[in-house]
This record gives C-alpha cells, structure tokens and sequence, in this order.
C-alpha cells in the first residue's frame, strides 16, 4: 500500500543534462517521481503516482531534509564488471546486448544509470581461469606485459558500455600479483615478495597505461582486494605496514614519475577491521600518496566507515563490494542491502556504493577453482535472456536519480530511526532524492519536509521507495 500527498515545494530547479525528458516538471504545480519495491516483488523499483497538494499531519514522525547541510558528494553507484560478466555480456547477440546495456547504463525512463564500475586488475575468481598480465618470471622491467585476455571480452563490452556512458567512473582492484612475483609462487595466498615491490608498482604503471591507450581511463585502484583472505583463487595477503611500505616507496612514486593522475585506495576489505587502514593512514609519507579507504561488509558494522572518517576526514571512503548468494531471497536481500549497502555506506562517508558482480549465468558456473560458486549476478544472463534480479534493483534505487557529482544532505527523523533508515542528497540539477526503508514488521504513516515542501506518506512493512523532488 502506497499513498503520497504534499504541499509547497522543496526548491526550484533545471533540467540539467541528467534529467530525462519524460521526468520534466509541468509548467505549474508541485512535481515529483516515487519508485517503490515491494518485498514481495509485486512492485520492483515501480514508478508511482506524483505528489499532491495536502496538509501534513502534526501527529506523525517525520523526516526532516535540511539541503542546506551538505556532507560528502557521490561518485556513482553500480557493480563489478567481472571477466565472467563481460564474458556472458560479449556472448550475447549485438541487439540483444544493445538492449541490456542500455537499461543499465543509460539515463531515460526504462534505464537506471549505473555510473560506476569496478574490475579487477588481472584476473578474480569470477573469470573463467585465473591470469595475470605478465606471465613472464623475472620479467622485472615488464617488458611483456599485456592485457591479453581482457582484450577478449571486458575491453570490447566496456567500450560499448562507455559510448553510452562516457563519463562513468571505473575502479580497478588487483586479486593478486603474478605468481612469480609472490612467496609462495602460486595464485592463492602468499605474499609479495620484497624484492618483486618495484616491479609490481610498474604493473600497475602498464595496466593504467594500456587501458588509457584502449580509450579506458581508470579513476581509481586498490592496492589489494581483502587483504586479509588469503584463501580465494586468486588472492594475495598484505599486512598494513607492508601495504604502506609499498605504497610510499614504489607505487605512489611510479605514479608520479609517470604523471599518473590514478587515485590511490587502501585496504578493500571487511567493516570488522578497521585498525587496517588507520595504520596504513599512520604512516606519514604513504599517506601523501593515499586517496582514500575502501570497505566491505562480510565482517563488522557499517558506522567503521565513519571511524575512518572521524581519524582522517580529508581522505575519501568508497564500499566497494557486497555480494548477494543464489538463490536470492528477494525480500531479505532488498532490506539489508537497502539498509546497510546503500543508505548504510552512504550516511557513514562513502562516495560510491557497489554491489558485487554484474552478471551470472543460471547455474553462476563462471569462477576460477577455488572461486565463488553462487554468487547471484545483478542480472543472470541465460543466452539472450536476461533476469533481473535483486542487485538490479538495490542499485536501481540509488544510480537512477543520485547522479555523479550530487551531494549527500541532512535527513533527520523524528521517530526511532532504526524503523525507518533513510538518506538524502541534493544533486546536480537541484532536486532532492530521498531513499527510504520500512525496516519495521508493520505499515509506518510519516511526514517528509524538505524546505517548503511537506508531505505524507506511507510504506508496508520492508517496502523501500526513492522520492524524487
């Protein structure tokens, strides 16, 4: 059950070039968008009826949105693209991956605007076999390094993924160093070995390079994914001190001889351990270097992002990864990654918020040996036929409306406000998005205010609904 009604009016506002002409305010009145998702699925990411004229009632709790206090901007929300998504994407008729890739990355009506994209720099266990870029040992001056096999499907599928959308920001983490270069000389744990640091700081040189050659530009890179989990195939471990020691040392300043403008992650792993990057961040001379701190949440609670922030509130936080496992539990996944991925990461600094791979198959048959079984892509490609599944939709709610370059903005609620978590921004063009969770078991009548504009609404127990003002 859904109802909005409103009065006055949040702010006057453009229609800047995000803005899709179907969605543009009438000459006069109150306009808005509401999409809403309903935990039993008979409503997913659902345009609503618009706002209406009304009074709100004094006796409810409200949500308050402050737009004029402003916290950290957005860079996008999205997916991994891993080899085994572009893969299945690559395999699929041109019209039929046309069609796909525009609903995910375009910007009209039918399309949800993912913005942003991580890849893993080599390969991760969601590519059909391990590899690396360099397959040479004691190749120190990577004189053979190649992208070889991401020349095969993710170069071809992100090209045509950046002539929809150009300006969508990517973000590569490596798994693991080539095998020559690590202690155990295998592709699963280890560590790198001291004397590969240069070299391996030079890899990173040459991936940057040769995307940027591709017409790819890589904004950011990690310097390790999870770190701590030396246990997946690929995986490599590194300590904090020898991630600063790297960093200082040999990547950050390859990156300045070479005029590489990539920014700088650390860490790229769980919620439960924090003291990671603070004692990377400790470092003095790494940390001129470091952008900012990645997180995932298998381990910990959401609020270590704002540790990290509240110690070094000049550095950037991106969530980077959250995976959903096959079967989803369409309700049970919705609210939590709801909750936790994206108004969670959001409310605690982060600037991006990614849900782990882009695509599967029907059977998630696509991993390396030792790699994930059952990780449930945000869509499941089954030849030409697409599925959309729960990841779809949890972006969905954010990318479409929250674009590159808005704000998050004060969202106040006067009630408890585990029952109804929520988050605001302000974006480019001047509307005011806000994301909103039922978290309770029952229905919750409730007031939003946003400057002169006030309405009521309502949502059923789990229901989620972005409003658009």
């Amino acid at each position: 059950m859904f109802a909005v009604v409103a009065s006055g009016s949040c702010d006057s506002r453009g229609n800047g070039p995000n803005t899709p002409p179907e969605d543009n305010p009438p000459a006069s009145g109150i306009e808005s968008v509401v999409y809403l998702t309903r935990p039993d699925a008979s409503a997913k990411f659902k345009k609503q009826e618009g706002l209406v004229k009304t009074e709100t009632n004094p006796y409810l709790p409200t949500i308050e949105v402050d737009k004029e206090q402003k916290f950290q901007p957005v860079d996008g929300f999205g997916f991994t693209l891993t080899g085994g998504s572009a893969k299945l994407l690559w395999a699929m008729k041109a019209d039929a991956r046309a069609e796909i890739l525009e609903k995910l990355f375009g910007v009209g009506e039918n399309n949800i605007g993912t913005s942003y994209l991580r890849l893993s720099l080599g390969s991760s266990d969601l590519d059909e076999y391990t590899f690396s870029y360099n397959q040479t040992p004691g190749d120190v001056d990577m004189e053979h390094f190649d992208l070889g096999y991401d020349r095969k499907y993710l170069i071809p599928v992100l090209k045509l993924i950046l002539g929809i959308n150009p300006d969508i920001r990517l973000m590569a983490s490596p798994w693991s160093a080539p095998a020559w270069m690590k202690t155990n000389n295998a592709t699963v744990g280890g560590r790198l070995k001291e004397e590969c640091y240069k070299a391996y700081a030079l890899y990173f040189v040459k991936y940057i390079q040769q995307m940027k050659a591709e017409g790819i530009v890589i904004d950011a890179v990690t310097v390790q994914n999870e770190p701590l989990h030396g246990g997946n195939n690929p995986s490599m471990e590194m300590s904090p001190a020898e991630q600063a020691d790297f960093i200082k040392n040999h990547l950050g300043p390859a990156f300045a001889a070479n005029n590489i403008k990539t920014k700088i992650v650390i860490y790229d792993h769980n919620c439960d351990r924090s003291e990671y990057p603070l004692a990377v961040l400790a470092d003095p001379e790494a940390y001129g270097f470091i952008d900012g701190t990645a997180f995932h949440l298998y381990g910990g609670d959401i609020s270590a992002l704002s540790t990290v922030h509240d110690a070094h509130p000049d550095k950037s936080l991106y969530f980077t990864e959250q995976w959903i496992g096959a079967p989803a539990n369409f309700a049970g996944d919705v609210k939590w990654h709801i909750r936790e991925v994206i108004i969670g990461s959001m409310r605690n600094w982060s600037r991006i918020a990614l849900e782990w791979n882009l695509a599967s198959d029907p059977t998630c048959s696509i991993h390396t040996s030792g790699g994930c079984t059952n990780c449930l892509g945000a869509i499941t490609i089954d030849g030409n036929k697409v599925t959309f599944n729960p990841a779809y939709y949890i972006i969905a709610h954010a990318a479409k409306y929250v674009r590159p370059g808005s704000v998050r903005v004060e969202s106040g609620y006067s009630g408890n406000p585990d029952d109804l978590p929520n988050v605001a921004f302000l974006t480019p063009d001047n509307r005011v998005v806000i994301l909103v969770l039922n978290n309770m078991d029952k229905k919750q009548t409730f007031n939003v205010k946003c400057g002169g504009t006030a309405f009521t609404t309502e949502l059923a127990a789990g229901e989620v609904a972005t409003y658009v003002l």
